[in-house]
C-alpha cells in the first residue's frame, strides 16, 4: 500500500532526540550500517543493513528504555518501573533500570520464549508471566502499575520512548546521508514513528517502508481505516511484532511519514533469517528479518536506489532457530529424505549406504525399521535424512538407488 505523507502531522522535535542521544551516550552503542554484496545482488537495490542486533541487550529497544528511565525524578525511580513486553522491550527496560538503580518487574506473556525470559531476569528484573500474549501481558503491567504506583514505561505509545527510538533515525543518516529508502518493522510503531521523526526533523527525504509480518497485520487496515485497528489474534514467528493494536501515538506520527506498507509471510521471514545466517553471518530474530524479507520478495519500490534495512533485533530462541535452519535447507533442496524397502538380511543397510555414499552425499540420520503394519515379515524398510549440495544432487541420489534396485519414496517434506 503505498500512502501520501503529511507535513502537518505531530513529530519529535530535533532538539529532543538529540538530548536523547546525549543521554545514551556510553550505554547505546553506534551499530554499523553494513553494505551487503549479497543482498544488493539478490534484491536489485543497494542494500546497507542497520545491525541493531548488536545493539546492547540485541535489540533497538534499549534506546526508547533509557531515555524513558533516564528522565525520571527521584521519587519516580524511588517507587521503580513496570513494563510489560515480549522480550525485546523487557530487556532494554531491564537492563535501563540497572544502570539508573531503578527497581523494575516485567510481565511477559506465557508464551515468551525462555531465552528472553532469562535474559530479562538476567538484568535484574522481576519477572511475571501473564496472558497469552503481549496485550493481555499489557493489562497485567498496567493494573499493577496503577496499584503500586510504580511507572509503567510502554513498550511504544509513549514520546520518551520514541525519541529514544529516534537516535537509530539520526545515526543511518549520519552513516549514509545520500540514502533515499529505509525499510523498518513495524510492530506497536515506535520505531518507525522515532525514525520518521527524526529523518524529518533533520530534513531528509528519503522514503520510508514499513513492513509488518501478516498474521500481525494492524498497520494497514489501520492505514485504510485513519485511525488505529485491532485485531483479534497474532500469529508469526516474528515475536517482536506480535502486537494487536498499533499504538495512538506512533500512529498519529506514521500516518504523515509512511510512503509505503507492505507485509510478508512466516515463510519469507523463516528464508530470510536463513539467509542473513548463511550468506551475512549474522544471527537476526523474526521481527529483525521482515525488512530482509521484504526486499528479497521485490517489495520495494522499484526506484528505491539506496536502502538502509533496519535489522531490529537478534535474539532469536534457538530452538525456533533450529526449526527454521532445518525448514529451510530441506526447501532448498539440502536435505533430502527418502524411504526404501529391503529384503532383511545382513548386508542391505550396508548396500544403501554404500549407494548414497558413492554419490558422494553424507547421512545425516537413519531409522531401520522391521514392525511397521503392513509391512512382510521377510522385510524392512529405511529411512534417510541426507545432506546434500541441492536439488540436484538430490535427483542424482534417487536415480542411484533405483537403478541399484531399491524402490524410493520421497518424503513430502523434502
Amino acid at each position: 500500500m503505498t500512502a501520501t505523507p503529511d507535513s502537518t502531522s505531530p513529530s519529535i522535535p530535533l532538539e529532543r532526540i538529540a538530548e536523547a542521544r546525549r543521554r545514551g551516550a556510553g550505554s547505546v552503542k553506534v551499530t554499523p550500517l553494513d553494505y551487503s554484496t549479497t543482498f544488493s545482488r539478490l534484491c536489485g537495490h543497494e542494500i546497507h543493513l542497520k545491525l541493531e542486533n548488536l545493539q546492547k541487550t540485541g535489540s533497538f529497544k534499549t534506546r526508547g528504555a533509557l531515555n524513558k528511565i533516564q528522565l525520571l525524578d527521584a521519587a519516580a525511580r524511588a517507587r521503580g518501573v513496570i513494563t510489560a513486553s515480549a522480550g525485546n522491550h523487557a530487556q532494554g527496560v531491564a537492563y535501563a533500570a540497572s544502570m539508573v538503580g531503578v527497581p523494575v518487574t516485567v510481565v511477559m506473556p506465557e508464551t515468551a520464549p525462555y531465552s528472553k525470559v532469562n535474559a530479562t531476569a538476567g538484568y535484574g528484573a522481576r519477572v511475571e508471566l501473564a496472558g497469552r500474549d503481549y496485550s493481555e501481558a499489557l493489562a497485567r503491567a498496567t493494573e499493577m502499575a496503577a496499584s503500586s504506583g510504580a511507572t509503567f514505561v510502554h513498550g511504544f505509545d509513549d514520546d520518551d520512548v520514541i525519541a529514544g527510538q529516534a537516535t537509530l533515525g539520526l545515526e543511518i543518516l549520519e552513516q549514509l546521508p545520500d540514502l533515499d529508502t529505509v525499510v523498518v518493522p513495524v510492530g506497536g510503531g515506535g520505531l518507525i514513528a522515532g525514525i520518521i521523526a527524526a529523518l524529518r526533523a533533520a530534513g531528509s527525504r528519503a522514503r520510508v517502508v514499513a513492513v509488518q509480518a501478516n498474521g500481525a497485520s494492524t498497520l494497514l487496515p489501520s492505514l485504510r481505516e485513519g485511525s488505529p485497528h485491532g485485531i483479534e489474534r497474532v500469529d508469526t514467528i516474528a515475536d517482536g511484532l506480535a502486537v494487536r493494536k498499533i499504538g495512538a501515538r506512533p500512529f498519529a506520527i506514521i500516518r504523515g511519514g509512511v510512503e509505503d506498507a507492505v507485509e510478508v509471510s512466516d515463510a519469507e521471514i523463516a528464508a530470510a533469517i536463513l539467509l542473513l545466517l548463511e550468506r551475512a553471518k549474522t544471527v537476526v530474530e523474526g521481527a529483525g528479518a521482515v525488512g530482509v524479507a521484504a526486499c528479497l520478495a521485490g517489495r520495494l519500490p522499484k526506484d528505491a536506489a539506496r536502502v538502509a534495512v533496519v535489522i531490529s533485533g537478534g535474539n532469536i530462541d534457538t530452538n525456533l532457530l533450529d526449526r527454521i535452519i532445518n525448514l529451510g535447507l530441506v526447501k532448498e533442496g539440502r536435505l533430502f529424505r527418502f524411504t526404501t524397502r529391503v529384503p532383511d538380511r545382513p548386508g542391505q543397510l550396508q548396500r544403501v549406504v554404500a549407494c548414497v555414499a558413492a554419490c558422494r552425499a553424507n547421512i545425516h540420520q537413519v531409522w531401520h525399521e522391521r514392525s511397521q503394519p503392513g509391512l512382510p515379515l521377510t522385510e524392512v524398510t529405511i529411512s534417510m535424512e541426507v545432506e546434500t549440495r541441492g536439488r540436484e544432487h538430490a535427483v542424482e541420489i534417487e536415480h542411484a538407488l533405483r537403478e541399484a534396485g531399491f524402490p524410493v519414496l520421497v518424503d513430502a517434506r523434502g
